[in-house]
């Protein structure tokens, strides 16, 4: 198995046709499929189907993809670590990030870890906490900032604490409690974060250990979307209070004690050596207080 086979494989199972795959890969479209037939005939297996032109990944195939992108991931992140060994003149740093950290607190970090390595190309993936770990975990990111606790975690994966944020009760202004309990917002119209997004299993948690039961009044967006309908009086949600800041027609009431906050974590791969870029970053995140 040869790391060009590997990358051909790659190409056609994420375009899904050989052609197109070919021209990614600047080879020809025979010399490629050459390739992907030499890599079936060593592992014994077909790894694509190819049923009237439509290319879809078999069973096997399946099984191989996420091996290949973690290993052209970490030959990739050695050609970058030895190019580095000068300094952090040069690099790549692949970060992920929810879009609540990336909008609320990755920017100000970002910002100055461009100001120190300006030479570091920085390149962010945005998307929620569960499949951010999918990213880091074949490969397709050095670090990703993320929502603890996760409900499936990757043993692969190392995760350091990076600040605890307090959660909000934020309206358009027709609440005006000086605080609330988890049990009190039961008597509002919710507006609820999709599936899978960090806020909503806290908030529905929380919920669930207060023994009530929600009601919602709109679900299925995401910060932006769900900010939008409670500045229109749709009703009210909970939210990272920092997210608050920018957002003057929203009013914010603290949840009474004990409260609920979420941890925010730095997350990577504990069987990859870090590259000097991916070292650099997670020492300037470290001193965010």
């Amino acid at each position: 198995m040869e790391l060009q086979q590997l990358r051909y494989f790659v190409a056609v199972a994420e375009h899904r046709h050989f052609t197109r795959a070919a021209e990614a890969a600047h080879v020809s479209q025979p010399a490629l499929s050459k390739q992907i037939a030499v890599l079936e005939r060593e592992l014994g297996s077909p790894l694509f189907s190819r049923a009237r032109g439509n290319v879809t990944l078999t069973p096997a195939g399946d099984t191989l993809l996420p091996f290949a992108r973690r290993i052209l991931a970490d030959v990739e992140g050695a050609r970058i670590e030895v190019r580095e060994l000068g300094g952090l003149a040069r690099g790549r740093l692949r970060l992920g990030a929810t879009p609540t950290l990336l909008t609320g607190l990755l920017a100000s970090v970002l910002r100055e870890y461009h100001d120190a390595y300006p030479g570091i190309e920085l390149f962010v993936e945005e998307s929620g906490s569960r499949d951010l770990v999918h990213l880091l975990s074949d490969g397709s990111l050095d670090l990703a900032l993320i929502v603890l606790p996760l409900h499936a975690h990757d043993p692969a994966l190392r995760t350091e604490t990076v600040l605890r944020e307090e959660l909000v009760v934020v309206s358009d202004g027709s609440i005006r409690a000086r605080s609330l309990r988890v049990a009190d917002l039961a008597r509002y119209p919710l507006v609820m974060f999709r599936e899978g997004y960090d806020l909503r299993d806290v908030t529905l948690a929380a919920f669930r250990r207060a023994r009530v039961q929600p009601h919602f009044a709109v679900e299925g967006g995401e910060m932006d979307a769900v900010l939008g309908f409670v500045e229109a009086g749709l009703g009210v949600a909970v939210v990272p209070k920092m997210v608050v800041r920018d957002r003057p027609k929203l009013h914010a009431t603290p949840l009474g004690r004990p409260g609920l906050t979420r941890t925010v974590a730095l997350a990577y791969r504990r069987d990859v050596e870090p590259s000097a870029a991916a070292r650099a970053f997670r020492v300037m995140v470290a001193s965010i207080d």
